[in-house]
């Protein structure tokens, strides 16, 4: 006798399930998040897609005393140096590589070009799409000028029949845009539920394992900027890179979130143009090109996205306010981290930030988000809120504490290269940072200022004095500073 079918409901968001329907998940605190989904009856071998024909393993176990063999060949140039990068140095066989984004960032794009890259040194590649048409597709890869015999484009939903295109064009390169819109037919659910999501991906990973494929999935994204569907489909992968881009701007930023073949916060810069995607080989270059000499506000600040140094501009404005909350504002850095340094810097510099608003952006659309950016915002605040400039060519980095103490930054030494490729002549970093750059010093002309708290910020104001509060009879240091800033910077 059959047994019944069951049903569940489950939250769309964060994959939990319910036994009746509720207006808000318990567990995620959506609303309306809870969709019914017909369980599945178990069956008797409910993963004979993982083993072989004749039922033993289809993966060998290994000793960790034997030896093991590297096989270089294994990793394959996409013909993009960009994303080489942020895969970790090239292409695995058999990797299983999930792409998130923004609607209309360019995926498709990304991924249609390195399919045309692939195609080109002869590796075949197979293009199945959900949610394009053949001809669609065709016209896409033609418009960015691949043409390449060895490159398969398909328009398919149905997970059955991708697994058949599969093991007839046998393809080296798998790539599934997206993978919300695949279904498996025994599912009696939607495209893009839960359970959809779940299996299909399992099943796609039993490809990349077993048949040596390397398979990259498109993923679709909420509104929150998180990746749509259960939290398992991020640890089925191997890797996860999320693209991302401002409307208002042509940059496009990869990153690799996670990457079990490389490093991860790796970071590669692509421009769109109308020929597609373009890689942005110098990305500090590009973002500094329209800075100004001597702006007030403006600081430059050496970051690290993964283990690529590049400069970028960081602005402040402060003005003031007669609101009883002034406003804090960033674009591109936690405003968060902005709430601190206000404090930090009306306790050890006596400025008077709580009467004026605050407003911190990156230029270019770039997200920051390592503590080493402190000081380049700090000083940027602190130039702003005095009316007095800094030097163009000066560089900042270093963390900074509650206690005002400004704290040592990783691959400092990286920072100072890429600041002096770039014409960069003076520094200002942490004194912590000293000891390890000593080591290398012969071979840098860019000129060092070491500091070991915040209030040595004064150093690089101008005759203009910071204002401060007018409830205290104490004098600013910034104030007490008569020595304009290229005399410091100089003598």
């Amino acid at each position: 006798m059959a047994s019944k079918a069951k049903t569940m409901f489950v939250c769309q968001n964060c994959g939990s399930e319910r036994p009746k329907w509720e207006g808000q998940c318990r567990d995620c605190n959506a609303w309306n998040s809870l969709v019914e989904e017909k369980v599945m009856a178990a069956s008797k071998n409910p993963r004979s897609w993982t083993v072989g024909s004749d039922g033993a393993a289809s993966q060998t176990v290994l000793s960790l005393d034997s030896e093991i063999e590297i096989n270089e060949t294994s990793r394959w140039n996409t013909g993009m140096n960009e994303l080489n990068r942020v895969l970790g140095g090239g292409l695995v066989a058999g990797s299983y590589t999930l792409l998130g984004g923004d609607p209309g960032i360019g995926k498709s794009t990304l991924l249609m070009q390195m399919a045309g890259q692939l195609g080109k040194v002869g590796r075949k590649v197979l293009y199945v799409s959900g949610e394009e048409s053949v001809e669609q597709t065709a016209l896409r890869a033609q418009r960015l000028g691949v043409k390449s015999a060895a490159v398969k484009v398909a328009a398919e939903s149905r997970l059955n029949q991708i697994l058949n295109l599969v093991e007839n064009v046998k393809p080296e390169v798998l790539i599934v845009d997206s993978i919300q819109t695949i279904y498996l037919d025994d599912i009696p659910s939607a495209p893009g539920t839960v359970s959809q999501v779940r299996e299909c991906a399992a099943r796609l990973m039993a490809v990349a394992k077993n048949s040596k494929v390397a398979v990259f999935l498109v993923g679709h994204i909420t509104k929150d900027g998180n990746i749509a569907g259960p939290k398992t489909l991020e640890h089925m992968v191997d890797t996860v890179l999320s693209f991302e881009g401002d409307a208002n701007y042509q940059f496009r930023l990869l990153r690799a979130q996670k990457n079990r073949f490389g490093p991860t916060n790796e970071l590669g810069v692509f421009q769109m143009s109308g020929q597609g995607l373009e890689e942005v080989n110098n990305p500090s270059e590009l973002f500094l090109a329209e800075r100004g000499e001597s702006l007030v506000g403006s600081t430059v600040f050496a970051a690290v996205e993964g283990t690529r140094p590049m400069l970028c501009e960081v602005q402040s404005l402060s003005s003031a306010s007669y609101m009883a909350m002034p406003r804090r504002t960033s674009l591109g850095f936690d405003v968060n981290r902005v709430h601190l340094l206000t404090a930090v810097l009306d306790k050890h510099l006596e400025c008077d930030f709580a009467r004026h608003d605050v407003f911190v952006n990156v230029v270019g659309g770039l997200k920051i988000s390592e503590p080493g950016a402190d000081l380049a915002i700090a000083s940027a605040m602190m130039s702003s809120i005095s009316n007095s400039t800094l030097p163009a060519q000066t560089i900042f980095f270093g963390e900074i504490g509650l206690t005002g103490e400004v704290r040592a930054a990783t691959m400092a030494v990286e920072r100072l290269r890429e600041s002096e490729k770039l014409g960069f002549t003076q520094a200002v970093l942490p004194v912590g940072n000293k000891k390890h750059v000593e080591k290398v010093l012969k071979s840098l002309k860019i000129r060092l200022h070491y500091i070991k708290h915040i209030s040595e910020l004064s150093k690089f104001q101008g005759r203009t004095t910071i204002p401060v509060a007018t409830n205290t009879a104490k004098t600013s240091p910034a104030s007490r500073n008569e020595k304009p800033i290229a005399d410091f910077f100089t003598d």
